[in-house]
């Protein structure tokens, strides 16, 4: 197959640093505004050229378009004990990597890389201007949740010395005493098995109840709150609650026994993706702007899909819901690949994207989307199809020729060699 000329005017070659930066720069500079959260997609887990090339984005962007925080696909709560150590060299790099991250991305080198650089940028760097790390994944793994007491506290401590106890909806007793023992929630078969699940007890619903009165206490009391704290303390606490009010939502849907458990799952996983990158962009907005860096699926402004056994699973990324609260203010480049045979991802029929990319003269690309489905529409008389949603390790996911013009970017790698071979 020959590539008609207008695709390789979609976008921009780059092969070096220089070439690269240059790309990057073009591509902003067409976008009709700059935005808050600038969303980095990768279109599988477990490959390291993806985080490595992320750090590259966002240290141009640090250094050349004052962006000043980036957000991951991890763990939140874990996430504070990384912008400590970012901020101020609380703990030691190896602890951090190993409870800072979660889903197994504390192993990554390229995270650790960016840790490390994050750290040793904010060195004599004034508060104002410093880099803050977030994670802006719900507290949770694909085998279940955990206990809501870590947060719940963390409300409850903040409230306690400010609110007299007559304004309180309990004491911390009540609250400690309908948690339990935390490895009833944690329970290994609860995920699969929702009988197992401690989501339908009496306990989480009362819970529930408790984290809405301490969360409107917030708010009904934040002008005393912050005065007598401070802005930031406030905006921590209101985290912590958002976040257990979150888990104890995922909890009882864990314990759901119909069959849109999982599609719940899934929705309740990426709202609470979306609550974090609005406070983030929020509470940044005078900083800078937030590189925020996911799975394809997560950022798109698309409606998800994903096939679990017989069933499949359709819900709004997080992506598709920050969309109407930001604006243009949010823009989002797909990651793209051609090959990885190391992880089964085998080379692209000519009939995809991906197969057509394939066919351009270099290795990789930072495309326009806008542009790039202009061009494909214009020049291919057969339909593109999408390929199966997941082949290979990692959950590889091609691009979906129908939803293309819906993200702003594509930044294409032809191949990926394995780093053993």
């Amino acid at each position: 197959m020959t590539t008609h000329p207008s695709i390789h005017d979609a976008g921009w070659a780059y092969s070096d640093d220089t070439s690269f930066h240059a790309a990057l720069a073009s591509f902003l500079d067409a976008l009709p505004t700059r935005p808050r959260l600038l969303g980095l997609g990768e279109p599988m887990h477990g490959e390291e050229a993806f985080p490595q090339l992320r750090n590259r984005v966002f240290q141009y962007l640090v250094e050349h378009e004052g962006y000043r925080s980036i957000a991951i696909e991890s763990d939140c709560v874990a996430g504070l004990m990384v912008d400590d150590y970012i901020a101020e060299g609380a703990g030691s790099l190896d602890n951090v990597m190993k409870r800072g991250f979660s889903h197994g991305f504390g192993k990554s080198a390229a995270n650790r890389e960016l840790v490390e650089w994050m750290r040793d940028y904010n060195q004599g760097q004034p508060g104002d201007d410093r880099l803050r790390f977030f994670g802006f994944d719900a507290p949770t793994e694909i085998t279940g949740a955990p206990s809501p007491r870590l947060v719940l506290t963390a409300l409850y401590d903040y409230l306690a010395p400010h609110v007299d106890i007559d304004r309180r909806p309990c004491t911390f007793d009540a609250i400690d005493a309908l948690i339990g023992d935390d490895e009833r929630w944690t329970h290994p078969d609860a995920m699969m098995d929702p009988s197992q699940s401690v989501g339908s007890s009496p306990d989480v619903a009362k819970l529930r109840l408790i984290t809405d009165d301490l969360l409107a206490l917030l708010t009904s009391e934040s002008p005393h709150l912050v005065s007598a704290t401070s802005p930031a303390d406030w905006r921590l606490a209101h985290f912590h609650g958002r976040t257990a009010a979150g888990l104890l939502r995922y909890h009882a849907t864990m314990a759901d026994t119909s069959p849109a458990r999982w599609q719940r799952l899934m929705s309740m996983r990426d709202a609470m993706m979306s609550d974090n990158l609005n406070a983030i962009a929020a509470n940044q907005a005078r900083q800078g702007p937030t590189l925020v860096f996911a799975h394809n699926l997560h950022l798109q402004r698309h409606r998800s899909d994903c096939q679990m056994g017989d069933q499949t699973l359709e819900w709004w990324s997080a992506g598709a819901i920050i969309d109407p609260r930001i604006g243009d203010h949010y823009a989002v480049i797909a990651s793209a690949l051609g090959s990885a045979q190391h992880h089964g991802v085998d080379t692209p029929g000519e009939d995809t994207v991906e197969g057509i990319l394939c066919t351009l003269p270099e290795d990789h690309y930072v495309l326009d989307s806008r542009r790039l489905a202009a061009a494909l529409d214009a020049t291919e008389s057969e339909p593109i199809r999408r390929p199966d949603q997941r082949t290979g390790d990692g959950y590889f996911f091609a691009l979906d020729p129908d939803h293309l013009a819906e993200t702003d970017g594509v930044i294409f790698t032809k191949n990926i060699a394995s780093s053993s071979a």
